[in-house]
């Protein structure tokens, strides 16, 4: 080295220890590193091992150490004080607080198990929630779905066996053609961004089907504007145009689907709509090959898929999928019909759909990989129609979100492109059987003072049998899942609990339990109303109309004032987490993945996980599965006992990896007591691959399906039969119409008749439909910025850098004709209500529709936020114009603002007018609430430090 040249240290250590676990900053769960030096958090980087993100880390994961460390954080338990809303706590001990939760909550199941509601945010262990609820015997527990993307889940479940996200994914090594419907950034971050990268460097073309040209819809080939709400009428004509020029699969939708079954055609009989079935109960089929009816399930039968055919007892049956060209090849569905709703040219639909023909069948690939069919039919390869797509909340949150779904799943299908080299990829443990065979528990006379419950309690109905409702029709749960409400309400709806509790709508409660469900906030609708329902009292007792309130939350969010218990949960640094094939697992295509969050760093505070805070609970109220046959605590240890030694079913646990007391199984197996040690060694995570003849048609492979029943994936190696036409929706038309032990009320009967139609059809959103387009002429939407995730972001120091005000976005030109400029402040009017926000003009969006950034705007005084954070008093949210309740009906009952048949949140169906504010009125954002005091008496510091003690130490 030359003389008087300095020496630089080009691998100084970030850290002293690097630990291995699994991000939170959103549902990706990507793998992660924590580099600690002096005990303290000083550096996260991604898990390059990791299958999920294979090292590539987002800003938020990377900002997961201001989430940490965050001032917002809880400190210790806290007892409500002063009225609720004011934020006037007393500290107390974690043994008043488990004493006092244990006695309400025993109260409460001695008495009536169902008086307890409990319900969780984006929490991501609905494995062990849902099972607390199912042993305390409460029917009223659901989580984050029914207020996100339901009918995603819900349509692909009852359609294919799988869905979207978690279910599956894009073939993204292979696809020729790809789709994105209603995706905003937020989801499946890093992995579909890589993927992104790949297309593109593959030349591979990209349709962004979204009224908002922002993240992924922006480095789209093409991106296609849509009205909001209209992309079912989209898909529609694409069929239309699909079925007009012959290209569909017919040989694929002959082996996999339920298109040759033999649908019975006799409008006043009670199994009208139903399929024709054999003596021995299997669906009907019309064989070419002998002219004569045959089970439609046999292999080796030519089934007809159109015509008319006679029954044995004279009446006449034709095959689904005559039904569904009847409806598809009619004029309401062609490209001009879609264009006059959507907003999209009848030229660019026909385009479109010819696109879509010429990736799937005159780019068609071809792997040589053999594999058996279930029949036993072996194939020398495995043929690909390199069609693939990916949609999420935009076209899920509608109150038409179900039937769209469908319509999406259904278009995969007819090209053929469901878990095909090039398509959809079913992501183990997924396939299910179409529906999933579990079933709601919590029927009328199965709920008893001191009983678990029947089943677990949610699950997915086949018919009105499955309903949860008493003797007159009404709704047994608090929210009205499984009612007539909301029949296949997969995920419950969260969105409705507190104003039906506080309604006593369709009883009282006793308790309310939540965790990390901002519900007096960003997971709410109509949050004046919300805020009004959760403070209301009794004006003859003088006693709140939701007696008791139990919250928990690492954080302090605007929820927390309105309880009365805190229970303080860790972050996800401090903690043990469970990310299992039982619940959400992080698998991919080529095999199952599950992982575990190992605690890095000791919490500094009176705090506790929360899973264990119910482990705990579970013990003291002595519920089965929670203690041993002498009534001793089962998982003395907590949470991570739980996820080694707790069995689902014999040797099926929370984690498939590292199974039997050797470690050695996969799947099934005995606990193994050095599971997690394992796990750790392993970078948190374990992922099996699948052989190459097990990779590709899942639904009907045979080494496939046998492989997932030895593992507990299914519980028989049966093929799953995609259903074009939905059997089960058709029942509960039936009984709207009369016929059937359990039958709707009359309120309720024209609803189920026109939307429980088993052929997926469009219909505008409840709120298109009930308000005139002249008062309120504009969509409005929001989505979630790449950067930030749910409330929690805005808490965030280093992600506040990047977005800590949110804009009204609107069209350049819709703008300049209601005399709006650039950053002009406006009011933004509902059917319930208003808010004052402030616009930015851009060309990127449909011309009828204005968005904007979800959960950036905050109550003053939450999340530590100071009291003049741009986040208060210039941010805004959309949810306060957006109502609970649909207007009355006729008798004044009030359905939910919801999709009638799984009953999701219909928060993107809302309509508004724009007037731009005076100029006396522009500066600060409108509605304002009172500021939140912190609860611990504390001062928040003006400006983060975090890093110098690392600073000081190098130095």
């Amino acid at each position: 080295m030359p003389h008087g040249e300095p020496k630089i240290a080009l691998s100084t250590p970030v850290g002293d220890t690097v630990k291995t676990t699994t991000c939170y900053m959103c549902a990706c769960r990507c793998g992660i590193k924590v580099y600690l030096k002096n005990g303290k958090v000083r550096y996260i980087e991604g898990n390059r091992d990791h299958p999920v993100n294979k090292g590539v880390l987002c800003g938020k994961g990377s900002a997961g150490i201001m989430q940490h460390y965050s001032p917002a954080r809880l400190r210790a338990p806290l007892k409500r004080v002063g009225p609720r809303g004011s934020g006037e706590f007393q500290e107390i001990s974690w043994d008043e607080a488990m004493e006092l939760a244990t006695k309400w909550l025993a109260e409460v199941r001695e008495k009536d198990p169902s008086r307890l509601a409990f319900f969780t945010g984006r929490d991501q262990s609905q494995a062990l929630t849902g099972w607390f609820a199912q042993q305390f015997g409460t029917p009223n527990f659901a989580a984050h779905g029914g207020f996100c993307s339901v009918n995603m889940a819900a349509a692909g479940l009852y359609t294919f066996g799988g869905s979207f996200w978690e279910f599956g994914e894009p073939d993204w090594e292979r696809t020729k053609y790809f789709m994105l419907f209603g995706v905003a950034e937020d989801h499946a971050s890093n992995p579909i961004k890589t993927a992104l990268g790949k297309l593109k460097a593959r030349g591979v073309k990209i349709v962004a089907i979204n009224p908002v040209r922002t993240g992924y819809n922006a480095i789209a080939d093409e991106w296609v504007g849509i009205k909001p709400g209209t992309d079912g009428m989209l898909i529609g004509a694409l069929i239309h145009e699909l079925l007009r020029t012959q290209n569909i699969d017919l040989e694929y939708l002959v082996r996999y689907t339920n298109a040759p079954w033999l649908v019975i055609r006799d409008p006043s009989a009670a199994d009208d709509g139903l399929f024709a079935r054999g003596e021995n109960g299997k669906p009907l089929a019309l064989d070419k090959k002998t002219s004569a009816l045959a089970d439609a399930t046999l292999p080796d039968i030519a089934p007809a898929l159109v015509g008319e055919y006679k029954l044995p007892d004279g009446r006449t049956a034709v095959p689904s999928f005559t039904l569904l060209a009847e409806r598809f090849l009619s004029a309401e569905y062609s490209p001009e019909k879609a264009a006059a709703i959507t907003g999209v040219p009848a030229d660019t639909i026909r385009r479109l759909a010819q696109e879509l023909a010429h990736a799937a069948f005159q780019q068609a690939i071809s792997l040589d990989v053999p594999w058996t069919d279930w029949a036993g039919r072996r194939h020398e390869t495995m043929t690909g129609r390199p069609v693939s797509m990916h949609a999420m909340r935009g076209i899920s949150a509608h109150s038409n979100g179900f039937q769209t779904c469908r319509l999406l799943h259904v278009l995969q299908i007819l090209l053929g492109s469901i878990d095909c080299p090039g398509g959809f990829r079913y992501k183990p443990p997924f396939p299910k059987p179409t529906p999933p065979p579990n079933r709601p528990g919590g029927k009328l006379g199965t709920v008893a003072p001191g009983k678990p419950l029947d089943g677990a309690p949610l699950g997915f109905p086949q018919g009105p049998e499955d309903l949860l409702v008493d003797t007159e029709g009404n709704a047994l749960r608090i929210d009205k899942a499984y009612s007539w409400d909301a029949p296949i309400a997969a995920h419950g709806l969260m969105h409705m609990v507190i104003t039906n509790a506080a309604n006593a709508d369709p009883y009282p409660i006793d308790v309310l339990f939540m965790y990390m469900a901002n519900m007096s906030w960003n997971s709410s609708m109509n949050i004046p109303a919300v805020l009004r329902y959760l403070t209301e009292k009794d004006e003859a007792t003088g006693d709140y109309r939701i007696p008791k309130i139990i919250y928990s939350d690492a954080y302090y969010s605007e929820m927390v004032p309105y309880a009365d218990l805190i229970l303080p949960d860790t972050t996800y640094l401090e903690r043990w987490d469970c990310i299992s094939l039982l619940d959400r697992p992080i698998s991919e295509a080529d095999g199952p993945a599950d992982a575990i969050r190992q605690p890095v760093v000791e919490p500094d505070r009176d705090v506790r996980p929360f899973q264990t805070i119910l482990i705990d609970l579970g013990a003291r109220l002595k519920l089965p599965g929670f203690v041993d046959e002498n009534g001793a605590p089962k998982f003395p240890g907590g949470y991570p006992d739980y996820i080694i030694n707790h069995e689902r079913a014999p040797g099926i646990g929370s984690l498939a990896g590292f199974r039997g007391e050797d470690g050695k199984s996969y799947g099934k197996g005995a606990p193994n007591p050095k599971q997690l040690e394992q796990y750790i060694a392993n970078g948190c995570f374990y992922h099996h691959q699948l052989a190459p003849e097990q990779q590709f048609y899942k639904h009907a492979n045979k080494a496939y399906l046998e492989w997932a029943k030895e593992v507990g994936f299914l519980g028989a190696a049966e093929p799953i039969i995609f259903q074009l036409y939905l059997e089960p929706l058709q029942k509960f038309r039936l009984a709207a119409r009369g016929h059937g032990s359990v039958q709707p009320p009359e309120s309720h009967r024209r609803r189920i008749e026109i939307f429980f139609d088993p052929i997926p059809f469009w219909y505008a959103p409840f709120e298109s439909a009930l308000l005139e387009e002249a008062e309120f002429p504009m969509y409005a939407i929001t989505q979630r910025p790449m950067h930030m995730y749910h409330s929690w972001g805005s808490q965030n120091a280093w992600l506040r850098q990047i977005t800590a005000q949110n804009r009204l976005y609107m069209h350049r030109d819709r703008a300049r004709a209601l005399g709006i400029a650039d950053d002009d402040w406006v009011w933004v009017t509902s059917a319930i209500g208003r808010v004052k926000c402030q616009v930015k003009l851009m060309e990127g969006v449909n011309p009828d529709t204005v968005w904007t950034w979800n959960a950036i705007g905050k109550r003053a005084g939450a999340w530590a936020l100071a009291p003049d954070a741009p986040e208060a008093t210039r941010g805004f949210l959309l949810n306060h114009l957006i109502s609970e309740l649909l207007p009355e009906r006729e008798g004044g009952y009030r359905f939910s603002n919801s999709d009638p048949i799984t009953g999701q949140a219909a928060w993107y169906d809302l309509r508004v007018r724009i007037e731009r504010a005076k100029p006396e009125e522009a500066g600060e954002s409108w509605p304002r609430f009172e500021p939140l005091p912190n609860p611990y008496g504390e001062h928040r510091p003006v400006v983060s430090t975090f890093g110098a003690e690392f600073r000081e130490a190098a130095e």
